[in-house]
């Protein structure tokens, strides 16, 4: 990280002092801030109105303690968070993340990137995360279900549809949601599109499970056409085998790609033939096996344990969509050996600060995950307008908005980029467009 200015280098040394030890968090700060070096040069107004101060603290952090009842009988105790980060475009809105990895600075590092995600969006939708070290892996569906009940009657006191709208994330899908809405409308007594990514029975949306996934890939396809080129017959690696990377393996294909690796968090399958995407979603949406059983169905696959392993693995295009920093500087320096041109996340901040530096110096086009992944969320928003209107938009119209939403987040970015002289950088590019909206916004809001 190199800030130069020393105003903005004052505020990131402020931002370690008050938060010591909360490492993503201050990764994730200290990127940003260093883009928005060349914005506050411009825009002076800025350093005297505070903003940046106002925009890097959160308006508020909840910690709680969430007890429950296992199938033993015994009790359980687990923490819960909600950071509401910004509200200066719209009710706060972000997921929640059950993981028994969720502390503090995970959850302060998403509702920050949450923010100008959010923002690049052109929804009105303010920046949030939650969640809880609760891990609902191995858990009956009864201990999932007292678990959000529980963790729900204390969040329902600081979340609405005008005020905080949270959605799922990690360890958080339409089972959680569905228990967690179903206990919110008990204890308020109100039926409202507080939550997003509900069943489709009640008020969610289609397209919502493809979204982030898909999201990504339509960002992608734009990276490629600023190098004239496409998905067409190209070689494709994904990292994870969960929702995103799912939904982002099959639009990739759609396109015309080929997926030729996959991985969980043991180990990483190699098929050169295409991985079979019906095969994956039977084996973890279903059966919940570990992708090394993908080889026992497949003559020719291959798996190998370590994860990290998957970057080595010849590719075009680079989706990691797994988790926060499982792509480093050696594994971006062998992609782009092997003749990778795209890098596009979909998961969050999962490259490090120096496999990003690689893959700018080497000129690969490289999507940010606030740009990148914003899919899901602006699939979130799309179902909180369905909410309010009472309305449910058939699946080509919803994906259709998406997509429309992703090219133009595409355009944002790399316009920013242009403007503020670093053509082609989609970091730059996505924090300026991304923060100059919220900026904006808060310095018409006077200083709350």
């Amino acid at each position: 990280m190199a800030i130069k200015s020393p105003y903005v280098q004052s505020v990131f040394e402020t931002v370690k002092k008050r938060n010591p030890g909360e490492l993503e968090f201050l990764q994730a700060v200290g990127e940003v801030l260093e883009s928005l070096e060349p914005v506050v040069e411009k825009n002076p107004e800025f350093k005297d109105a505070g903003l940046l101060e106002r925009v890097v603290e959160p308006e508020r952090q909840i910690i709680f303690r969430v007890p429950w009842l296992d199938d033993s009988g015994k009790t359980q105790v687990n923490r819960g968070f909600r950071i509401q980060y910004n509200s200066a475009l719209g009710p706060y809105k972000g997921g929640l993340r059950f993981h028994p990895s969720v502390n503090i600075s995970i959850i302060k590092f998403l509702g920050f990137e949450q923010i100008f995600k959010n923002s690049l969006t052109g929804l009105m939708m303010g920046g949030g995360k939650g969640g809880s070290d609760f891990d609902p892996k191995g858990k009956s569906d009864n201990e999932v279900m007292r678990f959000c009940q529980a963790f729900m009657t204390e969040l329902c006191r600081h979340i609405g549809a005008d005020t905080d709208v949270p959605a799922g994330d990690i360890g958080v899908g339409g089972r959680e949601v569905g228990y967690m809405f179903g206990q919110y409308k008990k204890v308020r007594n109100l039926w409202e599109g507080v939550l997003t990514g509900k069943g489709l029975t009640f008020g969610g949306s289609l397209v919502r499970t493809e979204a982030t996934g898909y999201g990504c890939v339509y960002f992608t396809e734009e990276m490629l056409k600023a190098r004239k080129t496409s998905f067409e017959g190209k070689t494709v690696v994904v990292s994870g085998s969960g929702n995103v990377a799912i939904y982002a393996h099959e639009k990739a294909t759609q396109l015309g790609g080929k997926v030729v690796a996959m991985s969980d968090s043991n180990g990483y399958i190699y098929d050169k033939n295409g991985i079979n995407l019906d095969t994956v979603k039977r084996l973890k949406e279903i059966e919940r096996k570990r992708i090394k059983e993908y080889v026992n169905e497949h003559k020719g696959a291959e798996y190998k344990d370590g994860c990290a392993g998957i970057w080595t693995v010849p590719c075009e295009v680079a989706l990691p969509s797994a988790t926060q920093n499982e792509l480093d500087g050696k594994a971006a320096e062998t992609l782009v050996k092997n003749g990778c041109i795209a890098v596009a996340e979909g998961a969050n901040m999962p490259s490090t600060p120096e496999a990003v530096e690689v893959f700018l110096k080497n000129n690969v086009s490289f999507g940010p995950g606030k740009a990148a992944n914003a899919g899901g969320v602006a699939t979130s928003g799309i179902e909180m307008q369905q909410n309010s209107q009472r309305e449910s938009w058939t699946f080509p119209v919803v994906d259709e908005k998406l997509h429309t939403i992703m090219v133009n987040i595409h355009d944002a970015a790399s316009g920013a980029a242009e403007e503020y002289g670093t053509p082609g950088n989609l970091v730059n590019g996505a924090n300026i467009a991304g923060f100059m909206k919220v900026a904006r916004a808060m310095m018409s809001q006077g200083v709350v």
